[in-house]
């Protein structure tokens, strides 16, 4: 497997992440395992993921917990990526940037995560009350210190900037880029987490080029459209009431059934590799460049090993003409 360098650490090419934030958040906290998560991670582990994915807010500090024990013994098999920035409050998230907060989520990431060093620390949201420059500095100051070996960039989601449907601005990245510029003046940017995926490309029209002038690694968030390009999902089967998904405007009755279409021509291809239509996603934002590295999220040992497997699907260009021309995803207010 060919190795690309992120600041001080490396990072395979070519290799699938693991996503750790449903084993602790977002998802239907009555189907979660602290012991099938430790074996999904360990069995992702074994079966070439290198890139754990996770972060302070999920739980809160539970997941770090989790990730933690679950790298016992196996801390030099992993490329270990955590967040800070963001604070969970009742019913709501409240971004953090304030540098003395930074030092000591950090430190407290370490502890939870039983490491002296974090691969990748990346901001999870920036503080509008906080310029850029003091957080991202305050960042830099852990490199220094060698507690971090790299720092990298949350994207803010592109699904709020989707109500103007086919009016929306081509560029839903503005503010982001905006920030990473901003970001680079101070210190070095080795990469930026964003939603990439068949059914949310968006990243494609001006943040993956930008990262790829730069040399910048991008981390391919949900490339599983929260598990609706797996083709498992039903439309009207329903979530619990704390899955994300159950409030998601792509995720109602209507609207699974209208993107069906999509699900429909991964499959197809699928079927010609002799694999899952979830591993076709995931080997088609692999294509999208050597920089890029998708981070499925899962809670299952067996979703982990598969989503592994992704990595070894070589996509024709038939097989990527077919993708292209797949509709493009609805929402509800579509």
């Amino acid at each position: 497997m060919e190795l690309r360098r992120i600041g001080a650490a490396t990072l395979e090419v070519g290799a699938v992440g693991l996503g750790c934030m449903p084993m602790s958040w977002a998802y239907s906290a009555s189907k979660r395992s602290g012991e099938e998560s430790l074996r999904a991670v360990r069995a992702a582990l074994d079966h070439g993921v290198t890139l754990l994915d996770t972060a302070d807010m999920y739980g809160p500090f539970t997941n770090e917990l989790l990730v933690g024990r679950a790298l016992r013994g196996r801390r030099e098999n992993a490329f270990l990526s955590t967040k800070c920035g963001l604070l969970v409050g009742e019913q709501h998230l409240v971004a953090n940037g304030r540098p003395e907060y930074v030092r000591r989520a950090c430190d407290a990431s370490l502890r939870r995560l039983q490491t002296d060093v974090i691969d990748l620390y990346q901001l999870h949201r920036v503080d509008p009350e906080v310029p850029l420059a003091e957080t991202w500095g305050a960042m830099s100051e852990l490199v220094t210190a060698g507690k971090v070996r790299a720092l990298g960039f949350c994207a803010v989601g592109v699904r709020g900037d989707r109500r103007g449907g086919a009016n929306r601005g081509a560029d839903v990245h503005s503010d982001t880029l905006s920030n990473l510029s901003c970001a680079q003046q101070v210190f070095p940017v080795s990469c930026v987490q964003a939603e990439l995926s068949v059914w949310s490309p968006e990243a494609l029209d001006t943040l993956l080029p930008w990262c790829a002038a730069r040399g910048v690694g991008l981390l391919a968030a949900m490339p599983l459209g929260n598990g609706f390009l797996t083709g498992t999902l039903r439309p009207g089967e329903g979530f619990e009431r704390d899955d994300v998904r159950a409030r998601h405007p792509r995720f109602t009755a209507e609207m699974m059934a209208a993107n069906q279409p999509i699900v429909v021509g991964l499959r197809r291809i699928a079927e010609r590799h002799g694999v899952t239509a979830a591993q076709v996603a995931l080997a088609w934002v692999l294509a999208q460049g050597v920089q890029v590295v998708p981070v499925p999220g899962t809670k299952r040992e067996r979703w982990a090993v598969q989503n592994a497997g992704a990595a070894d699907v070589r996509l024709t260009a038939r097989d990527l003409a077919e993708i292209a021309a797949l509709p493009r995803a609805r929402d509800s207010w579509d």
